[in-house]
């Protein structure tokens, strides 16, 4: 998610979208297709929910479907819980449809108590996709407050000694203090808290914990480990290792995709030339991956072995294409390269991994994994990667107005 000057403006973006003729394709996607998923993922969530809570179970948001195609219903406290919301903001400023406005808005506002929720490196996939991607369509100044108040929760994570915020409280007897390649997500809300309040605090922070994921997160090949362990006594590193990857020393296909977006966003905030050249290192790494799929969607994990069942991960491809429409603008020998990266990804995601209407009870992509090594969520659709797709899909509407 991005709130960066080169974004055009909402009135710049409807008068594209609504210069086609009704029925006609976005950059060949269909608008009417998106619009109608997401209205049905809504009608299903709210015919689930009933049922749920007559169970007793607290829940405000669609994450994914079970194994046996139900959906699948979380709490606020999720790290996936801003995604659908986030998807429905994206979707109603690129179609211009108020029923999707409205109904953003009621997935969003059950999220606000999340802000004092401490508990979680999340805050930034919760807070900013939801309020921050209502905020920027809208400027309700409830919605500012809300993310400030995110953002200082979010401080209380970070730890001077490690000089980075710590992601996981679970499994304390595996490690002292967990950081997680997904964390350099979360600190675009802190950036983006400093330029509203004027607190450099926020952006400190942020830049440390980028520079201490630069100096111990990589490898020689510039591919990520997902977890890397710190003694909190003296700040440094006791283990590098995974959770959601093959091997400690495999290239899991989400966490690269993470490194990408996090490192070109964090360049973009900062100008430190350092993320920017980490970002490229990643882009080559994944771009030129001899076990890259001639479709650029990644199998879950780069190291997995080649197995008829290995499944491909459709939410790192999403991820991936978004960060590439950003990083072209800030390497120019590489623009054509990364642009044509990107272009080929979403061709991929609408040729042959987007739903069919009213298929997957109303999710825009299938065949994500979740975490193999977990068995949970392994090739169905997940709610980050409709929203990563739909901002790629934005960002390409974007830099094609640029040329």
């Amino acid at each position: 998610m991005s709130f960066r000057k080169q974004v055009y403006p909402f009135a710049v973006v409807l008068l594209l979208v609504f210069s086609c003729q009704s029925g006609s394709k976005l950059e060949n996607v269909p608008v009417n297709q998106i619009k109608n998923q997401l209205k049905l993922l809504a009608r299903n969530y709210n015919d689930t929910k009933a049922l749920m809570n007559i169970q007793g179970q607290e829940v405000v948001t669609i994450r994914s479907l079970n194994s046996d195609g139900s959906l699948k219903l979380i709490p606020s406290k999720d790290w996936c819980s801003g995604f659908y919301a986030g998807s429905l903001w994206l979707a109603a400023r690129l179609s211009g449809d108020a029923a999707l406005e409205k109904l953003a808005r009621e997935f969003t506002i059950p999220l606000e108590q999340e802000k004092y929720n401490g508990d979680t490196h999340d805050m930034g996939f919760k807070m900013m996709c939801s309020f921050g991607q209502g905020y920027r369509l809208t400027n309700d100044t409830a919605y500012r407050d809300i993310l400030i108040q995110s953002a200082k929760t979010l401080t209380t994570r970070f730890n001077e000694k490690v000089g980075a915020f710590r992601s996981w409280d679970h499994n304390k007897d595996k490690w002292h203090f967990p950081v997680i390649i997904d964390n350099m997500m979360n600190l675009e809300l802190l950036f983006w808290a400093s330029k509203q309040t004027g607190d450099q605090l926020y952006y400190n922070i942020a830049v440390k914990h980028a520079e201490t994921t630069l100096a111990n997160h990589f490898r020689a090949d510039n591919s990520s480990y997902h977890v890397v362990d710190y003694d909190t006594l003296t700040g440094a590193v006791i283990q590098k290792n995974t959770h959601q990857g093959y091997s400690d020393s495999s290239a899991w296909a989400r966490g690269q995709a993470w490194g990408l977006y996090g490192y070109t966003m964090c360049y973009r905030e900062s100008g430190i030339i350092s993320f920017l050249y980490q970002a490229e290192k990643i882009a080559d790494f994944i771009l030129h991956h001899p076990n890259l799929p001639s479709d650029k969607i990644p199998y879950w994990d780069f190291d997995a072995p080649a197995t008829p069942s290995r499944p491909r991960d459709v939410s790192a491809a999403a991820i991936t294409a978004s960060a590439l429409y950003e990083l072209a603008q800030f390497i120019p020998k590489k623009k054509d390269f990364y642009i044509q990266s990107a272009e080929h990804i979403l061709k991929s995601l609408k040729s042959d991994y987007l739903s069919k209407p009213g298929e997957n009870k109303g999710f825009l992509l299938g065949h994500s994994t979740g975490s193999f090594p977990q068995n949970s969520e392994i090739d169905v659709p997940i709610n980050y990667a409709d929203y990563y797709y739909l901002e790629a899909l934005e960002r390409q509407i974007n830099f094609k107005k640029l040329k």
